[in-house]
């Protein structure tokens, strides 16, 4: 805890968190995992329902005060109304929201693709840049950019492992900068997770072999405990480490004729 008033909610004394796309999934999970670990939590999502809905259970279950942000950081001046808020001060940062997209890259609408930029890439530099000052004004605080094994393995679609790339390179040259001052970051590169969220991007998942899904709770668990131990880049699952390990150790041409076999990429943006 930092002692210092900007980083609790009005009335109260436990650290604060705040959870983007926390309606569902990993968002829901690291929300839940961090209200049972004693954070207070600011949640951001479009659907405000959804977010009262998961404040009343946090409540119920841990006795933990929300502070709901309806946002869509799609938006420029939603994005400047949450990374203000996070300028107030808070002690750990979850920028989970992300945007997929079906359909191939030279079909879809240029706007939809400047959105899944927006959200992806857009929106983590600028809430990470928000949180930053007070972070290391108080010497303490965590940072977790959800991005993916798409950033670390070329191959799975175009524009989502791009982002997903952007969003590694981030933090790995973060980290650096970062060394000493009692501030973590962590890239967070999950494989195939149970979520909701192939499905709301029209994505058909039905050939994936089930040895390759993961599930949530082992993601959150992966990525707390890697952030304990001051890893930037955490890959949660077995089969996902033997993956990238050995991505890295053949020629990259090679890596993506590979990843298209396992992971088809077409009718993926």
């Amino acid at each position: 805890m930092t002692g210092t008033p900007a980083a609790r909610l009005p009335g109260a004394h436990r650290p604060v968190a705040m959870v983007t796309g926390p309606s569902s999934g990993i968002g829901h999970a690291y929300a839940t995992r961090l209200a049972s670990l004693g954070y207070d939590l600011v949640l951001v999502a479009r659907d405000e329902q959804r977010l009262t809905a998961l404040a009343d259970e946090l409540s119920r279950r841990f006795d933990t005060h929300s502070e709901i942000v309806p946002a869509d950081l799609a938006v420029a001046a939603d994005r400047e109304r949450v990374a203000a808020r996070l300028a107030e001060g808070v002690e750990f940062l979850v920028n989970n929201a992300g945007l997929g997209i079906s359909g191939e890259f030279w079909t879809n609408d240029p706007e939809r693709l400047q959105a899944q930029l927006d959200v992806n890439v857009t929106a983590v530099m600028q809430l990470t840049r928000a949180a930053l000052p007070s972070m290391i004004a108080a010497a303490n605080g965590s940072i977790v950019n959800v991005a993916s094994v798409a950033g670390l393995v070329p191959g799975r679609g175009s524009t989502y492992s791009a982002s997903k790339a952007y969003v590694v390179s981030l933090c790995e040259g973060l980290a650096g900068g970062l060394a000493g001052t009692g501030v973590r970051v962590q890239a967070l590169c999950p494989g195939f997770v149970h979520t909701e969220f192939h499905d709301r991007a029209g994505i058909d998942m039905s050939s994936l072999p089930k040895a390759m899904w993961l599930d949530v709770e082992q993601v959150v668990a992966g990525s707390l405990r890697d952030l304990e131990s001051n890893q930037v880049v955490s890959v949660p699952g077995a089969q996902y480490k033997v993956l990238t390990t050995v991505a890295g150790m053949i020629p990259r041409t090679l890596l993506v004729r590979v990843n298209r076999t396992l992971f088809n990429a077409r009718g993926r943006t």
